[in-house]
């Protein structure tokens, strides 16, 4: 049986979407969408779970119209409009932007002090064998530690004030980008020291002019993978001991079934967490662009 060279002379269109090519050539991983389709792709995901939210609320609400597990359309309105437009009745302020606020202010303290020992820590140890040998171990260990585990260990040593809910953040953070930096520092080829080296460099300005340059994009891409931890540990820390933040205000409502609260709640931050995620992303292309030559969308 002789096998020949396969080849393929019909042209058909996919659904009208892309240009016709040889059926043979088409594969799926050389088709990418416009645009305009890209972005209909992406809101699709989201119509369809809020079509589905809407279908389950309507199912509960003909049944018992008292429903308070998911609320209807309205409801959802009239509980943004309690907490993001009408003032408090006992403080006069407006309970959404003040709890956002305190928030903010904690994951800014907690983010900002592990990007700096995560820095610190990440360049030493990868940069030096005799401080790895010390703190390596170390910040193995750390970053085992379950930081839910040890916040009443926290709330007794530092009190019930900001400084054990921004410490909550640290410890669950900071030890990962430390291990991360770390690795990255070690992966710099070692020619780029000796060259540095024969040239009459020293170990600071190594760091300076070598491994800083290299290793500042990978700290924002770090703070960007813990992102979702800091808020988590954030809100845990905010739902035991607080009096104004987003978590607190998300277990205050729960006792009474507030979901017309809660879900509203629930959104902000993952808007709030998505916000600062594309932040992160465009300062590093802004501020590192020849690290991300040919990239195009966002990851």
């Amino acid at each position: 049986m002789r096998l020949g060279v396969i080849r393929c002379h019909w042209r058909i269109p996919v659904f009208g979407m892309f240009p016709a090519l040889p059926l043979c050539m088409k594969r799926l991983i050389n088709l990418t969408p416009s645009p305009g389709l890209g972005f209909t792709l992406a809101v699709l995901p989201f119509l369809a779970a809020a079509c589905l939210y809407l279908f389950m609320s309507m199912e509960r609400h003909a049944q018992n119209p008292n429903d308070r597990l998911l609320p209807s359309g309205a409801q959802l309105l009239e509980g943004v409009r309690i907490v993001a437009i009408e003032p408090d009745k006992r403080t006069g302020d407006i309970i959404l932007w003040t709890d956002t606020e305190a928030s903010l202010i904690r994951l800014g303290w907690g983010l900002g002090v592990s990007a700096a020992l995560g820095l610190s820590f990440g360049v030493l140890t990868g940069l030096f064998p005799y401080a790895r040998s010390a703190f390596s171990p170390l910040i193995a260990v750390l970053s085992l530690i379950p930081p839910m585990a040890i916040l009443p260990i926290l709330f007794l040593a530092l009190g019930l004030d900001e400084l054990s809910k921004i410490a909550l953040i640290v410890l669950g953070i900071a030890p990962f980008i430390m291990r991360d930096l770390q690795n990255r520092v070690m992966e710099i080829p070692r020619e780029q020291f000796i060259k540095a080296q024969s040239l009459g460099a020293n170990s600071w300005q190594i760091i300076l002019r070598i491994v800083l340059p290299q290793v500042t994009p990978r700290l924002i891409d770090a703070l960007r993978l813990s992102m979702g931890a800091a808020w988590l540990f954030l809100i845990s820390a905010e739902a035991i001991a607080a009096e104004q933040g987003l978590g607190y205000r998300i277990f205050l409502v729960r006792r009474y079934m507030a979901m017309d609260i809660i879900l509203p709640y629930v959104a902000w931050i993952t808007l709030l967490a998505y916000a600062s995620d594309r932040f992160l992303w465009w300062l590093n292309r802004r501020s590192f662009p020849w690290l991300f030559p040919a990239e195009r969308n966002p990851p």
